[in-house]
């Protein structure tokens, strides 16, 4: 049995122990990524937009085809982990244009150029909020068919669509390529393969970012990609290499996250919510996937059976953005909103 002295002993130590991390140093050391930028012109299709959410301005990218008769589609565009809206998506949302549909993509608060301070603070639930803002945006504007939204997710935001079509029944239509569905499985599986060591050592500057955003200080980050064997969330063999290669177009990128999102657990339960899901749904699977546990769409297979289809690429992660498999997925994605919208 603990003793008062021995408890108020504890307390002291534990306190001890949080003014270390809070206020030495302990840095982390960067692993930039170099941005070229695009090299091109904006496109006449693109024009700049803003939203509001919780008082905070979210920029925009709004792309719609030429002289339209009518209201059309419109794909909400959702970025990878720590990505903006110049990470890639530009080269889908032209694809959508040429075939007739509308395409918004965002920067989520804390990243990019939308507001949120501080920066870098990856939240699922927050995301999700944004893209709600994004949804209703898109509703608003007399070019876009408010009942033909389809939600357009790759990587972490691949499940976002799931999500959100539970939620909101107007939804037209989910696509997701490369998706993390099962966040917990796919957590553990992270942990055996970069060990105990890299979980607690994410988990102590965690602790230190936490701590101090208690005291209205500065963030504390750590890479969102790394090379292996280093301090960063992201280290798989090749994923450093894979964020260089989709990111060289960004302008705005930072390869950097708030040590926090360690300590975060504001993600719904992706098997509970695709229960409620009722619109078709369309996922690129890459079999060779270091990241995303590709068994783990068995389990949402289970629950929407027919409303669910998968196609699957014997390729890695990051292949599915270029080359063959990128024509071959935007033009499965192009036919899935054909064959509902026109339907």
């Amino acid at each position: 049995m603990i003793t008062l002295a021995g408890f108020c002993i504890l307390i002291s130590l534990i306190v001890v122990y949080l003014l270390i991390i809070a206020f030495l140093p302990f840095k982390v050391a960067k692993q930039p990524i170099e941005l070229k930028g695009s090299n091109g012109d904006t496109p006449i299709c693109r024009q700049d937009v803003t939203f509001k959410i919780d008082g905070l301005e979210l920029s925009g990218w709004l792309y719609l085809p030429e002289n339209s008769a009518n209201p059309v589609p419109c794909v909400i565009l959702n970025t990878g982990f720590c990505g903006t809206k110049d990470f890639l998506l530009e080269k889908y949302a032209l694809r959508f244009v040429e075939a007739g549909f509308g395409a918004l993509s965002f920067d989520y608060r804390h990243f990019g150029e939308s507001q949120g301070e501080p920066r870098q603070i990856y939240s699922v639930s927050k995301q999700l909020e944004d893209n709600n803002a994004a949804i209703t945006f898109a509703r608003t504007r007399s070019e876009i068919d408010p009942e033909k939204i389809f939600i357009w997710g790759t990587s972490s935001s691949g499940n976002y669509g799931i999500l959100l079509a539970a939620e909101d029944k107007r939804i037209a239509g989910v696509m997701g390529q490369t998706p993390s569905l099962d966040h917990q499985a796919e957590g553990k599986m992270i942990v055996k393969r970069e060990g105990m060591g890299w979980f607690l050592k994410l988990i102590f500057h965690a602790q230190k970012d936490k701590f101090r955003s208690r005291f209205g200080l500065s963030s504390h980050s750590f890479p969102a990609a790394g090379k292996p064997n280093t301090t960063a969330m992201l280290i798989a063999p090749g994923f450093f290499e894979g964020y260089q290669k989709i990111a060289k177009e960004s302008q705005t990128f930072k390869n950097e996250v708030c040590a926090r999102i360690m300590l975060a657990f504001d993600e719904p339960n992706l098997f509970k919510s695709a229960k409620k899901v009722s619109c078709p749904v369309l996922f690129h699977l890459c079999e060779g996937d270091n990241l995303a546990l590709t068994d783990s769409h068995k389990k949402i297979e289970k629950i929407l059976n027919e409303k669910i289809k998968f196609i699957k690429y014997p390729i890695g992660h990051f292949d599915i953005y270029f080359g063959e498999y990128f024509e071959k997925t935007i033009v499965d994605q192009i036919s899935f909103i054909t064959d509902i919208t026109q339907n």
